[in-house]
């Protein structure tokens, strides 16, 4: 068992993470106080090869391999969680979601522009009476002929004020729960699609772009559906599978984060004559910050390798994503009351780090949904593979 990185592996890491110091950690806090991730810095990450990410080649993505995306959304997220939510995003749930599911024309439209970041995607699954319950989607598609006609509304849509394209999920046939929901791929100038920005303030992330998009008689082609008729579902949880490793992986990167702030001030902070980190209770929450971060880690690069290996890993990836979503929380948590009135301000990045990271226990399934997915698989034998 070999835990080193490729070659290949570290050239991304290094890129991604000289990316994040020199271009986003410069303007992180203006961006969050502004609502807004800049284009030129979107552009930018499609001319690094961020956003082409795992995506073929042949569609102008870079082939990239699941652990090196894995740490490109870690030294992203070390640095900002706005920025790697797009990048999740546009990337895990839209990108990925038309190479898996996408015909042919499908990929030859979208893949190329999406890859160099020159249109962006959302993924609209989100509404106000389906969360976590999906199958309870009150957005419905209509068929007539050759032509489906959708209405209905989303609601904190990432990705949607700025996107060109759109996954929408919509429901034939609300009695059929889950196996009556159909997706596809809605270009945003449709007639009938409207967005409208949310503007109740969140509490993290907020630097990204959440919105409701409205569905009035949206009238599409059967061409435009991702995969056959009644497979929306099994659409969109191979989906929140890449959405979850990216998830995962940005919470290691936060994490990361809070024990380096965390090092540094230990290191300089002196009370009582001495510098803090010569304390023993000091001491203890360093290690164990430092222990539960690098546990995660592995949890993030073993389900990213499994992807690798072609390993269907939803058990896996959920693992990852609760546990390094967790860690991370009680990282930041630790890192603010250790950084004292330092933490409580903005004037320490650890403020904005336990903002951001509670948004990362509920995206893409909240933990809670997480535990129960875990524990389901294990009720019916299926253990974590090696």
């Amino acid at each position: 068992m070999d835990f080193a990185l490729t070659e290949q592996q570290q050239q991304w890491r290094h890129k991604a993470r000289d990316f994040a110091t020199q271009e986003v950690a410069p303007i992180v806090r203006e961006m969050d106080e502004k609502g807004f991730i800049p284009p030129a810095l979107i552009l930018r990450m499609g001319e690094l090869g961020f956003t082409g990410g795992p995506l073929p080649k042949e569609y102008g993505g870079c082939g990239m391999d699941y652990v090196s995306m894995a740490l490109v959304y870690e030294e992203i997220g070390r640095v900002c969680s706005s920025v790697r939510g797009f990048l999740a995003v546009h990337v895990g749930l839209h990108a990925m979601c038309i190479r898996d599911w996408g015909t042919a024309e499908q990929k030859r439209r979208w893949l190329p522009e999406l890859a160099g970041a020159r249109h962006r995607g959302c993924y609209a699954l989100t509404e106000p009476n389906a969360g976590s319950d999906v199958a309870n989607m009150e957005t419905t598609c209509r068929r007539e002929g050759e032509y489906y006609v959708i209405n209905g509304m989303k609601q904190w849509i990432s990705n949607a004020m700025e996107a060109d394209a759109a996954i929408v999920f919509a429901t034939s046939d609300r009695a059929l729960r889950h196996k009556g929901i159909n997706a596809f791929v809605v270009d945003t100038n449709t007639p009938g699609f409207r967005r409208e920005k949310m503007t109740d303030r969140q509490l993290g992330h907020n630097a990204s772009d959440h919105a409701r998009i409205y569905l009035d008689n949206v009238r599409i082609h059967e061409s435009q559906r991702l995969g056959a008729e009644g497979d929306g579902f099994k659409v969109a949880m191979g989906a929140l599978d890449h959405g979850r490793l990216g998830v995962a992986a940005g919470a290691v990167g936060v994490g990361q984060a809070c024990l380096d702030a965390s090092l540094e001030f230990a290191r300089n902070r002196v009370q009582f004559g001495q510098p803090i980190g010569q304390f023993q209770m000091i001491q203890q929450v360093l290690a164990e910050m430092a222990t539960e971060i690098e546990a995660a880690r592995l949890l993030v690069y073993r389900a990213a390798a499994q992807k690798d290996s072609g390993k269907r890993n939803t058990t896996e990836t959920s693992m990852a994503k609760f546990f390094a979503t967790e860690a991370a929380t009680r990282a930041a948590n630790e890192a603010v009351l250790l950084h004292g009135s330092y933490g409580y301000s903005n004037s320490s990045p650890v403020e904005r780090y336990l903002r951001d990271i509670k948004g990362y226990q509920i995206y893409e399934g909240t933990n809670h949904i997480q535990r129960i997915i875990i524990a389901r698989a294990m009720l019916k034998g299926e253990v974590p593979q090696w």
